[in-house]
């Protein structure tokens, strides 16, 4: 009995995604920035993979779902640039206001 691919990558995907709920939840709040930057890098490698395969495929469904995975993962990783830029904010000291100590 041989078991089919896509039930194989599903079961991957569904591994993936509970492991990855779990580290990302029990992550301290001081650690949130760097994980942030690691999954914007992880986010530019999925483009890459994604314009592979939206380039090297010869069908055209196979094409359109390329071309929708490198759109979400381009979203994904603007979106997450700007998240943490906001937290980086955050952490910035806020400059006194001199003219209004002068008074």
């Amino acid at each position: 009995m041989e078991v089919s691919h896509t039930l194989t990558n599903l079961i991957i995907f569904v591994l993936a995604v509970y492991v990855g709920y779990h580290v990302v939840w029990n992550v301290t709040p001081a650690l949130h920035t760097p994980l942030m930057a690691v999954t914007n890098a992880v986010s530019a490698i999925i483009i890459v993979g994604a314009m592979l395969a939206a380039g090297l495929t010869e069908g055209v469904l196979a094409q359109v779902m390329g071309t929708v995975a490198v759109a979400l993962a381009a979203v994904n990783v603007f979106g997450g640039f700007l998240v943490t830029q906001r937290m980086l904010e955050m952490f910035r000291k806020k400059e006194k206001n001199t003219a209004a100590e002068g008074k």
